[in-house]
C-alpha cells in the first residue's frame, strides 16, 4: 500500500487509495476482463449488495439510499474497469498475467515503468469506497462498472440498460478537477488492409527506429502537435528512398488505436550501405527543426544487421505503403465553430503492422458531429481504395450531445462553488466517453462527467494528483447528498 501517513485523510478517503492499490495488482488491460470483474463481484457479495455481472463482464451493483434517503431519486455512478497497457522500453512485464507496481512520487501516484491505470481505476476506487461506507449520505446508487471501454466502449454498448432505473448519471472518467464535462465526441475505428507483394533482394539489412516521442491520448492530446511515430517513419523512409533507393522488409509502430504512437521500427534492405548510413547520420538535421519544440526527446536509431538475402516488399507495395503514410489524413481535421478551442473532427493512425501478407493501418476516428465522422470515414476508405487497400469499420459510438437543461450540471456547479469559492469550467471534449452510449440508450438521462487531475494518461508517464483525488471525492460526496433535494 502507499504511504499516505503524512496526509489527513478520513477513513473513507483512505479506502479510496487502498482499493486503488488493490485493483492495480489485477491484470486488467482491455480484453483481460475476468479478474477485475470477479473482484467487483466478490466485493458486492461481501457487502451483501445486489449485483449483476453480464456476459461482457460489466458489473452493476445496487445499494439502497442511506438512512432517511431510501426514497430519493436514484443516481448512477459510472466508470470503466479496463486500462491501456503501455510500458517503457526497458520495462519487462506481461500485462496478461502481471499487475502494476504503484508508487508515490511527492504529490502524485505513478507506476513503475507502465501506465498507471488511474484512467479509469480511480473511478472504480471511488465507487467501491462509497458502496462500502456506512457513513456517507446518498440516494439509492446504481454503480455501473463497464468492460473494454478503451477499445471502443464495448462493455457499455453490450450492457442491458433496462436494469437501470436512474435518470441521473455521474461518469467519473474525466481528467481535470476544475472542468465539468457536458459533451463528448463520437468515434469509430477504420482498418485498412493493404495486400503485400514481395520480392527477394540482396543487400545490407538495416533496422531503423523512431524513438523518444511523447505519444499520448489520441483525443486529449491530438491538438498538441505531438508527432505520430508511424507518419514520421514514413517520412524517413521516403527521404531515404529518394536518396539511395531502399527496399522495405517490415514496418511496425504503435500498440493502441487510441494512443498516439511514440515509436516505430522499420527494417530495410539497401545496396547503397555507405550512402544510406551517411544520410541516416545526418537525418536529424532535416527532422529535428520541425519537431524539436514539441518532441525534445526524439531520436532516430539505426542498427546494421549485415549482408544477406531478404524478402522485401515489391516496388508497387512499397509505393502503396508510403502513399498511405503520406496522403491519408491524420491529426486534427477540423476545429469546432461553436465551441472555441474544441477539436471537432480528428483521426489517429494508432497501429501500423506488417506481416508476410498484409500491411494493416488501424485508425481511430473522432468527431463531435456524427455527419463529420461519416465524412471522415469515407475519406479514409477512399484513400485506401486508391492503392487497393480493403477497409473495415467497427466500434462506432455516437457523440454525446450537449443538454441545454441539466439539473445535475447546475448542482455540481453550485457545490463546486461552495467548496472551493470559484466557478468550475463547463466544457465539451474531443475524447469519447461512455456518457454517449448511456445517453443514447436511457431516455431523458441527465449526465455529467468529472474526475481528478491526471496527466499523460495512456503513457508510462501517467500520474494521478493525490490532493486532487481527495478534493474530487469530497465534492462527489457533497453532490450525492444534495442530489436528494433535486
Amino acid at each position: 500500500m502507499l504511504d499516505l501517513s503524512d496526509l489527513k485523510l478520513s477513513s473513507t478517503e483512505k479506502r479510496v487509495f487502498d482499493i486503488f492499490c488493490q485493483i492495480s495488482k489485477i491484470p486488467r488491460g482491455s480484453g483481460n476482463r475476468k479478474g477485475i470483474a470477479a473482484f467487483c463481484e466478490d466485493f458486492a457479495k461481501r457487502l451483501n449488495l445486489q449485483y449483476i455481472r453480464d456476459n461482457a463482464d460489466n458489473v452493476v451493483i445496487f445499494k439502497n439510499g442511506s438512512f432517511g434517503l431510501e426514497n430519493a431519486e436514484p443516481i448512477i455512478l459510472q466508470g470503466h474497469l479496463d486500462i491501456v497497457c503501455q510500458h517503457t522500453e526497458d520495462k519487462q512485464i506481461d500485462f496478461l498475467t502481471e499487475g502494476l507496481t504503484v508508487l508515490r512520487e511527492g504529490d502524485y501516484i505513478t507506476a513503475d515503468g507502465t501506465t498507471l491505470g488511474a484512467d479509469n481505476g480511480i473511478a472504480v476506487a471511488y465507487v467501491l469506497a462509497i458502496l462500502e461506507s456506512n457513513e456517507i449520505a446518498h440516494p439509492p446508487i446504481e454503480a455501473v462498472l463497464t468492460s473494454d471501454e478503451e477499445i471502443g466502449l464495448l462493455g457499455a454498448n453490450d450492457l442491458d440498460t433496462s436494469v437501470l432505473k436512474a435518470k441521473r448519471m455521474i461518469n467519473l472518467d474525466s481528467e481535470t478537477d476544475d472542468v465539468l464535462t457536458v459533451s463528448c465526441a463520437g468515434g469509430e475505428d477504420v482498418v485498412l488492409k493493404l495486400p503485400l507483394g514481395t520480392q527477394t533482394k540482396k543487400g545490407t539489412r538495416l533496422t531503423l527506429s523512431v524513438k523518444g516521442l511523447l505519444g499520448g491520448h489520441s483525443g486529449v492530446e491530438i491538438d498538441k502537435n505531438r508527432t505520430n511515430a508511424n507518419l514520421l517513419m514514413g517520412e524517413v523512409l521516403r527521404l531515404l528512398d529518394n536518396e539511395c533507393d531502399i527496399d522495405i522488409i517490415s514496418v511496425n509502430g504503435g500498440k493502441k488505436p487510441n494512443a498516439i504512437p511514440d515509436s516505430c521500427t522499420a527494417e530495410i534492405c539497401t545496396n547503397n550501405k555507405e550512402l544510406a548510413l551517411r544520410w541516416l547520420d545526418n537525418a536529424d538535421t532535416l527532422i529535428l527543426p520541425k519537431i524539436k519544440e514539441t518532441e525534445p526527446d526524439y531520436y532516430l536509431e539505426c542498427k546494421n544487421n549485415g549482408e544477406g538475402e531478404y524478402t522485401c516488399f515489391n516496388n508497387k507495395t512499397k509505393e502503396a505503403l508510403l502513399y498511405l503514410l503520406e496522403k491519408a489524413p491524420n491529426g486534427v481535421i477540423k476545429m469546432s465553430e461553436e465551441i472555441k478551442g474544441l477539436v471537432e473532427t480528428s483521426l489517429n493512425l494508432g497501429i501500423l503492422e506488417t506481416n508476410e501478407n498484409t500491411a494493416t493501418f488501424h485508425y481511430a476516428l473522432r468527431s463531435n458531429k456524427e455527419a463529420k465522422l461519416n465524412e471522415l470515414k469515407e475519406r479514409v476508405i477512399n484513400c485506401g481504395s486508391k492503392v487497393d487497400a480493403k477497409a473495415e469499420a467497427s466500434g462506432f459510438y455516437p457523440p454525446w450531445e450537449f443538454n441545454a437543461v441539466s439539473p445535475l450540471r447546475e448542482l455540481y456547479k453550485k457545490c463546486y462553488k461552495e467548496l472551493f469559492n470559484k466557478e468550475i469550467s463547463v466544457e465539451a471534449i474531443h475524447a469519447g466517453l461512455e456518457c454517449a452510449v448511456f445517453s443514447a440508450t436511457i431516455k431523458g438521462l441527465d449526465c455529467i462527467s468529472v474526475g481528478p487531475n491526471m496527466m499523460d494518461v495512456h503513457t508510462p508517464n501517467e500520474r494521478l494528483d493525490i490532493h486532487s483525488t481527495v478534493r474530487t471525492f469530497k465534492l462527489l460526496l457533497k453532490v450525492l447528498k444534495e442530489s436528494c433535494n433535486l
